[in-house]
């Protein structure tokens, strides 16, 4: 398990977004995915995508590595920002568009959002 937590850590560290989730960005596997997906693709951020759903051990690993009990899971530089619902909210309150560009991460910010 280790071995899965290592490179859990080495990709969440060594991109600036990463979204943990069931299935791929272009194909995702459950509507909770699909939410964050819409909402990074919205954002016009890049993002590097993790499908949890080609190994048990890493889907057990990434809810091990946060104690987050639940997938899709977003880290932006590093940090864990939270799954689908906490995404949502703070997409809706602007928060997460600072979060980005506090971070330096370029992305399209809507008029009025």
């Amino acid at each position: 398990m280790s071995d899965v937590k290592e490179w859990i850590d080495s990709v969440v560290k060594g991109n600036d977004i990463v979204l943990f989730m069931k299935g791929t960005k272009a194909q995702p596997m459950c509507g909770f995915s699909g939410r964050v997906v819409q909402i990074l693709d919205y954002l016009g951020v890049d993002y590097t995508d993790v499908n949890v759903l080609t190994s048990d051990a890493l889907r057990d690993g990434i809810k091990e590595y946060t104690s987050w009990p639940t997938i899709p899971q977003l880290y932006v530089k590093g940090e864990f920002v939270g799954g689908s619902d906490i995404v949502t909210e703070l997409f809706q309150k602007g928060e997460l568009q600072k979060m980005l560009g506090d971070a330096g991460i370029a992305h399209n910010s809507p008029q009025g959002a």
